[in-house]
């Protein structure tokens, strides 16, 4: 229930919160969602790493484990880091590694398309989340 209200809250004002994610509903398919983060991500000067596509695999191996839920029609995750703000945030602590490399989600499910990444803790983890949050603002405006 507390999900499904996240998910409502997302798609109708903009950017929420849930649990330790920062969910932002985005108005327009999955396909386009994805083509927009990762313009957005390399227009940030960065290179992406890898993307995990978490949803296929959801729906390959949900019999396996024996789950028939659908969670996700879709859903892609973005992994990229970024020398300048890794290097910030791990001077400042260097346990901060734990928290590389970062992730922006794309996701489809009933409710809608949603781009969601970490909420990270407070202090210089900040400069994480400026970037996450910078990048998927230029993603939703896509």
């Amino acid at each position: 229930m507390m999900r499904k209200l996240a998910i409502a809250l997302a798609l109708v004002a903009g950017p929420a919160m849930a649990e330790d994610a920062i969910v932002t509903g985005y108005d327009g398919s999955f396909e386009d969602a994805a083509f927009a983060v990762e313009n957005a991500i390399v227009n940030a000067g960065l290179v992406i790493d890898y993307v995990s596509h978490v949803g296929e695999m959801l729906n390959r191996t949900g019999a396996d484990v024996g789950s028939d839920a659908a969670l996700y029609t879709q859903a892609d995750v973005f992994l990229f880091c970024s020398a300048v703000v890794s290097r910030q945030v791990m001077e400042a602590d260097p346990l901060n590694l734990v928290h590389c490399p970062y992730g922006i989600a794309v996701a489809e499910t009933a409710e809608g398309v949603l781009i969601l990444h970490r909420d990270y803790p407070e202090g210089a983890m900040q400069a994480v989340e400026d970037l996450l949050a910078g990048i998927v603002a230029e993603a939703a405006a896509f």
